[in-house]
Parts: structure tokens; sequence; C-alpha cells
């Protein structure tokens, strides 16, 4: 729509991983030493979001590797009275570089908003942190045909008061919700299509050498089978990628498939 694949290969390619709720400490360690050499001379970022009880361990047994480390949510106060959150600094004192903001399944379960989101983007970017900004429409939404409206909104609302300047450390995830855990996949075509409309808006907002730059991943069921596909269209620039991060070989096909089409 507004990108060749030429300008796909100056954007940087990412491949996170989002462990939702699973691995104890002891399992993370094993599951990370095991994907290390699987993925070391990945020619992408390769990144692990785990729960908050493994992201010390998992900070360590990843010292010396590729592998950086994100968390999967945080909250957009320092401190403060708010029991069972996450703040910015905490996760930026102990190391980690990411964090997946605004989850289908965060706004599902647990009341997440587009204006929450918006206030923790924030405070990520303010901490030095990389937020993973999720967006998606529901299958109600797409079979009323205003899946573009949805998305709009929501990059609107939860980019609100994000410079320019900023949104060189936001990666967006396009993850349809009807895809997430379903087993169900959208075809490359229609990932590719969203995909570019958010680009499209991301030009809107702020031009288009910020449209240009920013990493758009697809989020919706990847895994080791149809990532080639997927990662080849021009706006598809890596994966959030969810049971298929838990295997190390499954990961790790998907992270050289995204190297392979970094490459081309």
């Amino acid at each position: 729509m507004i990108l060749d694949a030429l300008t796909k290969n100056l954007r940087k390619t990412i491949i996170a991983g989002n462990w939702k709720m699973n691995k104890t400490p002891s399992e993370a360690k094993a599951l990370l030493e095991e994907i290390a050499p699987l993925v070391k001379d990945a020619d992408c970022e390769v990144v692990a979001c785990v729960p908050y009880v493994d992201l010390a361990t998992a900070i360590e047994a990843t010292k010396g590797t590729n592998i950086k480390i994100g968390a999967e949510n945080c909250h957009w106060e320092e401190s403060g009275a708010y029991t069972g959150e996450i703040s910015t600094g905490m996760l930026k004192e102990l190391g980690v570089e990411y964090v997946v903001i605004g989850h289908s399944e965060r706004r599902q379960y647990f009341g997440e908003t587009d204006e929450t989101v918006n206030k923790r983007t924030k405070a990520a970017l303010k901490a030095g942190l990389k937020p993973i900004v999720c967006v998606g429409e529901l299958l109600w939404e797409r079979e009323c045909n205003i899946t573009n409206e949805v998305i709009a909104r929501q990059i609107k609302l939860d980019l609100w008061d994000v410079s320019a300047e900023d949104m060189m450390n936001v990666t967006i995830a396009y993850e349809p919700v009807w895809a997430i855990g379903t087993g169900k996949t959208a075809t490359a075509e229609q990932a590719e299509e969203v995909c570019a409309f958010i680009r499209l808006c991301l030009k809107g907002l702020y031009g288009l050498e910020v449209a240009e730059s920013v990493t758009i991943q697809y989020g919706g069921s990847m895994n080791d089978k149809n990532a080639g596909e997927l990662l080849m269209k021009t706006n598809v620039d890596g994966g959030l990628i969810g049971g298929a991060s838990l295997v190390a070989e499954k990961f790790a096909a998907i992270v050289d498939a995204a190297s392979r089409s970094y490459e081309e």
C-alpha cells in the first residue's frame, strides 16, 4: 500500500515469544537454554516475553546470548497501592527491554481499555522500555466489516500523545482476536492487508518516515508451518508468538523463517 520490499528490509524484524501464564522459573531456564543455541545466528531480533516470576531467571539464563527479555504487562504508575501490579521501574532495574501492552487477553479478561493501554505505553517509553502494543478486531467486528474502523480507533487512542521520536521504540502487534489461541490464522493476504492499513494509519498520524520505520508484527497463531508465508509479506515485520514459543524447535523455526525473509 505504501511500501515496497526494499523498504521492508530497512525495518527491524522482531520475533517475540509471548509465554502467557506458562513455565515455572526452572522450566523457563531449561527452555531458554534449549532455545539459545538454535537462534544464535538469527538475523532478526529475538525476544522472550515471560511471566513476572520468570524474569530474573530469564535474564540470567540469556546473558551472553542474542535473546532479549520482555514482560507481559506493566502499570502506568511508578509506585503505589496497586496490589498485584508491576511498575516499569521494577522491570527496568531487572534488565527487561520489552513489554507487551494491551494483549487481547488483557483486554478480554482483565478490563484493559484503550485508555489504560495508552497510559501503560507512555509509562513504558518514559522508563526506557520498548512497548509491543497489541491491536486487533473481534470475530464479530470482522464479520460486520468494520475491521479498519476498529484498528484505526485503537491506533489513535493507544498512541495518543506518543511522539514521533518515541515511535522509534514502539512495535505494533496486529492480533486478530479470533485467531488467538484458536488454531485459526488469518491468511497471509488478510494479515498483510491489516498490517498495511496500520502503516497507513501511522502515516496519517506521524508521516511517511515514521510509518516506514515502525515494526509491525502479526500475532494470531503464527507457527513453524505458516511463518514463512506470513513473514514474506511486505508489511509483516515479525511475529508475536504464543503456543509455538513454548517449544524450542518450533520457535527456532519461526526465527529462521524471519531471518530468511529479512535477508531476501
